[in-house]
């Protein structure tokens, strides 16, 4: 989600979640996780772009360390993962998860509300860089102008309403997730998905390299 100094007490809980990584049967966690294991390490997609987890590290299929929060979130989908997987695929906002009072208007700040006020009447530019983030038709039977559907996660799919501005109204976004995706992960970082999402967006939609390239 951007660079961020790598401060001693990101290391520590870096490490911290490494270590606990470190003592998971990763075999008994791929297939409720949907994810592969290749020897040592957990290799998780996120929106698309393989990363690799063990003990050692998390890295891209680049080779490269990403940001904190994506390192995070990667570590507690292992962490966190089900003893079953969890039943049903109902769409709901963050707000009605029943833990999410904490981060909600953090959500709706950093997560709905930039890609509303960045791409506002930029709408074919939206498309393109759903697309560069893998997105693909969502399959709500809902009015709106893009509905985009991204696996944010293999189980945990995450949903993009946008209405552009027009005269009366404007620009909205709306992301949703499974209701069963707080058996997955917590609040946190279900919260981080959505504000790494709208950092890519953002940053696709300001960037004419390849320096958007990366979570």
């Amino acid at each position: 989600m951007g660079a961020e100094p790598k401060t001693e007490v990101f290391e520590k809980i870096y490490q911290d979640y490494l270590d606990q990584v470190g003592q998971v049967d990763l075999k008994s966690v791929q297939d409720r996780l949907g994810v592969k294991v290749d020897g040592d390490a957990v290799v998780i997609p996120f929106f698309g772009i393989p990363h690799r987890v063990t003990a050692q590290g998390v890295v891209d299929d680049q080779g490269r360390r990403p940001s904190h929060a994506v390192s995070v979130i990667l570590c507690k989908y292992v962490l966190l993962c089900p003893e079953q997987e969890p039943q049903g695929s109902g769409w709901v906002s963050y707000k009605d998860f029943k833990d999410a009072a904490p981060f909600a208007a953090g959500f709706l700040n950093n997560a709905e509300r930039p890609i509303s006020l960045v791409f506002a009447g930029r709408l074919e530019e939206l498309k393109q860089a759903c697309e560069v983030m893998n997105g693909g038709p969502g399959d709500l039977e809902i009015s709106s102008d893009l509905v985009v559907r991204f696996d944010a996660l293999p189980k945990i799919p995450l949903m993009m309403l946008f209405n552009d501005q027009d005269e009366d109204f404007p620009a909205h976004c709306s992301l949703l997730f499974e209701a069963r995706a707080e058996k997955f992960l917590d609040m946190e970082c279900l919260a981080m998905i959505g504000w790494a999402l709208s950092d890519r967006l953002k940053r696709l939609a300001n960037a004419d390299d390849g320096s958007a390239l990366t979570l």
